[in-house]
């Protein structure tokens, strides 16, 4: 008698569109508009958010909100989600909101990203909430705070990063 067990093979597809036309969109448009535009599917989301399945909620000038179900594709060998997964969204979160007190044709890149992981994500978590918020904003430095909550309300990690602006 084999104790061998067939593996289930789980797959999954997802498509995406240039991102190239979608950096090209930004041109002329605030920061803020842009992420409406995304929010309202004018425009496409960005590869990452395909790859990862998440998708911006909401956005107001400082404030993003992103979302994302936890799923297996997410794990990483232990059993929960990865760490990377938590850091983008924060990154992200952070990024926008940024982004979103940003006047037209105005970019910005990350300085530093610190993440903390204070809470295990899986696909029992169900939906989860990352917000991110502008905390201080310099001429040149722009601070921001992002938090990942579950439907309950409870902190699954945060971060802080400062991003530079490109004027």
């Amino acid at each position: 008698m084999s104790t061998e067990v067939t593996p289930v093979v789980r797959e999954r597809a997802y498509t995406w569109e240039d991102p190239r036309a979608l950096a090209a969109a930004a041109g002329g448009r605030s920061g803020l508009e842009f992420l409406q535009a995304l929010v309202s599917g004018e425009l496409p989301p960005p590869p990452i958010m395909a790859t990862i399945g998440a998708g911006v909620e909401s956005v107001e000038a400082g404030r993003v909100v992103f979302t994302l179900t936890p799923a297996e594709y997410h794990y990483n060998p232990i059993g929960s989600v990865h760490g990377g997964i938590f850091a983008t969204l924060l990154d992200s979160a952070c990024g926008c909101a940024v982004q979103s007190t940003l006047p037209a044709d105005v970019g910005y890149t990350s300085l530093d990203l610190s993440v903390r992981f204070l809470r295990p994500m899986s696909s029992d978590t169900g939906p989860v909430r990352c917000e991110g918020v502008v905390v201080s904003a310099g001429r040149r430095v722009v601070l921001a705070r992002a938090s990942i909550t579950d439907a309950r309300g409870k902190l699954l990690g945060e971060a802080t990063s400062s991003c530079l602006i490109l004027s």
